[in-house]
């Protein structure tokens, strides 16, 4: 499933998100962020056809001032003045708007050209470490490997394919030492699709989804072109690229095969709520399609998933505390939909499917940390406890196979997994016991499921660590052995034992641990308070910021810096109450936490206030405003990217996508206890008139989950009442979203700008030779 938050972490540094967390589902989520993603799970407003690159103007010695206009809102006897509110434009048109947005690039694009060169030396390390020609780990599906090439110089991949090596049966079984043949007697790679192609006339382009039809004869392919996250489907024949019947638009994430002839879709509501699952068959028009069902109630949202035995496709309705699921049975697809898990308040369930079986992860206010049930399909009121609630350890997610069972979980902060063998399928299914476990060799580490064979015993996993490069892994689930598939190549004679990653707590106020990940390189930090060091937080939506790898922050770690991430409540990295322990009325727990994070890293001489540069994305860029506003003392400098800061305004306004279905992650401020919780801490309404340290700020025209506004206005009202000369610089990209440019090369000279703006915060940029002046 795809949730579809105000969201922006990709920091696992790992494209795909536990199914329970998969890309604001609609939600403000983290993102990739320069700090912490190795690529890259939201606020936002419809999208229209105004949404367009447009082109910068010169830069810009003076900071821009933006008008008052006078926006008078009143509650519960409160009155709030927004003088900005005139910068929302919903149609993305007004001049000027624009106008003021072109004028804040512009006066950035002049503040930074004064370490210019120290940003284009960083964006040619950081490109300099990439093998820009290569390959991703070959997936086996049937009788083909799936793969994806990048080509030198070329900013996307092909998505690319070649059948199983002759003396390979398509029968046979994958194993872990499968290797695809490449030589002169292998068969031929075949280019499905070049995205280089494809993007050459579009300043941003991106695929959402691409899917093989079951018989391999052809291609789904969702393509999004503005950065709105609104995608066309298109459906072509593999070998030709001969488009098949016309393209399916205005489609959302979820996209799968029912057979050889039919696509299940989901498309979104005018505040682009995912609220409607639909039926295609190929060669009919999009208007012909049926619909499968239609969410009416606006706290929900659709999502639809395949099982891994690709029998079931499984629809799912879900608010941020309840979730149901109906299953559409593939071979009978006129059926329609039947329901599998009832709507009961506060009861979160998602399948899967095996044998005579479904699967059922099923959560509750009791059982907050999830149990794992069985049940007949022709029965499915009879359940089984295959694996029972523990208070300790949270069910992440499962991966089913024919004759396994494979469970994610999370304990003390770190996520682990654990593999059983099934009876067969005609045997009683009974409760689990005597788990296999993997093993990890670092002691905090990023790992998650990677597609794998459902007839096979190989599970594959992507894992990484702060020090350890981005690893696919085949693991036979008999035997017990890994064989490392795939690692992320880093040039420039990269050695991870030169990198030192670790855990430590800091005490929050109200005496609860918190968990911070770290990395230094060993030969370059003193931990005498002398260190520069950035601290990067999220704290959101249960989601879990695990510590991954990043090829770009090695010019920051190589620098001397510290990279931590503060594993804050309202997250999920320490299990359900975690995360309930940190939002609604609790949510003021995630910047205390964070707080708490940063003072002990000072205690601790890992930095000082001096050298202590703080970071977060979307809804972690509510954090950084939050702690901003309350603590602008502890810090040197920060980043704040597609910030979702205007909290109180958006959640108060029901037109605006996600806030509806939002009410109960933050609050319904409609209710009077929420208001004035939500305006004690909503950024833009508490910037108040004192010193703030350096800040950058980013937005994108586009975004569809934290609206470009919100970050403007609180750029605009910091501009008008903050008492100090240090940088304070905006940066909106005109032709992107919530993942800002779509390009691999593109996202890297972001990385160096963001780079070079904390390291000049810092007062860290060498002086220039006399040859480079």
């Amino acid at each position: 499933m795809l949730h579809y938050f105000r969201h922006s972490p990709s920091v696992s540094g790992l494209t795909r998100l536990p199914k329970s967390l998969l890309p604001r589902a609609t939600t403000k989520f983290p993102p990739s962020s320069s700090f912490n993603s190795n690529n890259t799970s939201y606020s936002s407003v419809s999208s229209s056809s105004a949404m367009t690159t447009i082109t910068e103007t010169a830069p810009s010695k003076v900071p821009p001032v933006a008008k008052k206009v006078k926006h008078e809102m009143e509650m519960f006897g409160d009155k709030r003045i927004d003088n900005y509110y005139w910068l929302r434009d919903d149609c993305r048109s007004n001049p000027e708007v624009l106008s003021h947005l072109r004028q804040e690039n512009s006066y950035t694009d002049f503040v930074m050209s004064g370490t210019k060169h120290l940003e284009d030396q960083i964006y040619a390390e950081i490109r300099g470490r990439i093998k820009e020609d290569d390959i991703s780990a070959p997936i086996r599906r049937g009788p083909y490997y799936y793969y994806k090439r990048t080509l030198e110089g070329k900013e996307y991949v092909q998505h690319c394919r070649r059948l199983v090596s002759n003396d390979e049966s398509d029968a046979a079984p994958p194993t872990v030492h499968d290797i695809m043949s490449t030589g002169p007697d292998a068969p031929p790679e075949h280019v499905i699709l070049d995205e280089n192609i494809k993007a050459q006339d579009h300043a941003y382009y991106s695929i959402g989804s691409f899917k093989p039809s079951p018989n391999h004869k052809l291609i789904a392919f969702a393509e999004d072109t503005k950065g709105d996250e609104i995608y066309t489907v298109h459906v072509i024949d593999a070998e030709t690229q001969a488009p098949v019947g016309k393209p399916l638009v205005g489609v959302t994430y979820g996209l799968e095969w029912a057979g050889d002839d039919s696509l299940v879709y989901v498309t979104m509501d005018e505040i682009l709520r995912p609220d409607k699952v639909w039926l295609h068959k190929l060669g009919t028009d999009q208007s012909m399609d049926s619909c499968l069902y239609h969410e009416k109630d606006d706290m929900f949202s659709v999502d639809l998933e395949i099982s891994e035995s690709k029998k079931y496709i499984f629809v799912g309705s879900e608010s941020k505390i309840t979730r149901f699921i109906f299953y559409l049975d593939i071979s009978k697809p006129e059926r329609g939909l039947m329901v599998l898990t009832p709507r009961l308040d506060g009861i979160d369930t998602s399948a899967s499917h095996r044998g005579n079986h479904f699967f059922i992860k099923r959560r509750s206010d009791e059982f907050f940390n999830s149990e794992l049930l069985a049940c007949p399909l022709d029965n499915i009121s009879a359940t089984t406890v295959l694996l029972p609630h523990r208070e300790s350890v949270k069910i992440q997610d499962i991966q089913l196979f024919s004759d396994h069972l494979v469970v994610y979980e999370r304990e003390n902060g770190l996520p682990r997994v654990n593999v059983y063998r099934l009876p067969a399928v005609e045997e009683t299914l009974e409760s689990l016991q005597g788990a296999q476990a993997v093993d990890f060799i670092d002691p905090v580490y990023s790992v998650d499921p990677s597609e794998s064979q459902f007839s096979s015993s190989v599970l594959r996993f992507s894992y990484s660590s702060m020090r350890t490069p981005l690893s696919e892994y085949d693991y036979d689930m008999n035997t017990g052995i890994s064989v490392l598939k795939k690692i992320e190549t880093v040039l420039g004679g990269y050695d991870a034992s030169y990198y030192v990653t670790e855990r430590k707590w800091a005490t929050a106020p109200d005496g609860v641990q918190i968990p911070i990940s770290v990395v230094y390189r060993k030969n370059l930090v003193k931990l005498d308070g002398s260190d520069p060091l950035v601290l990067y937080g999220y704290g959101s939506y249960e989601a879990c910021i695990d510590p991954s790898f990043k090829a770009s922050r090695l010019s920051l770690l190589d620098r001397g810096f510290i990279f931590t991430i503060a594993h804050i409540r309202g997250g999920g990295e320490m299990g359900r109450q975690w995360y309930e322990n940190g939002k609604l009325l609790k949510k003021k727990n995630t910047f205390t936490d964070f707080i708490a994070c940063a003072e002990f890293l000072i205690e601790k001489k890992y930095c000082s206030k001096e050298k202590l540069c703080i970071h977060g994305r979307s809804a972690g860029g509510l954090l950084v405003g939050a702690v901003l506003n309350m603590r602008p003392d502890l810090f040197k400098a920060a980043v704040a990217g597609v910030p979702f800061v205007d909290v109180l305004t958006t959640m108060l306004d029901p037109t605006i996508p996600l806030t509806t279905s939002e009410w109960e992650e933050w609050g319904d401020p409609r209710k009077e206890e929420f208001y004035f919780y939500m305006k004690s801490y909503s950024p833009v309404d508490n910037i108040k008139a004192q010193n703030y340290p350096a800040i950058l700020v980013t937005a994108g025209l586009n975004d569809p989950r934290v609206m470009y506004s919100e970050p403007a206005k609180f750029v605009a009202k910091l501009r008008e009442m903050k008492t100090d000369d240090n940088l304070l610089l905006f940066k909106c990209e005109l032709g992107a979203g919530h993942f800002s440019k779509s390009g691999r090369f593109e996202k890297l000279q972001e990385d160096a700008f963001t780079y070079t703006f904390v390291i000049d915060a810092l007062n860290m940029v060498p002086a220039l030779s006399s040859g480079q002046k």
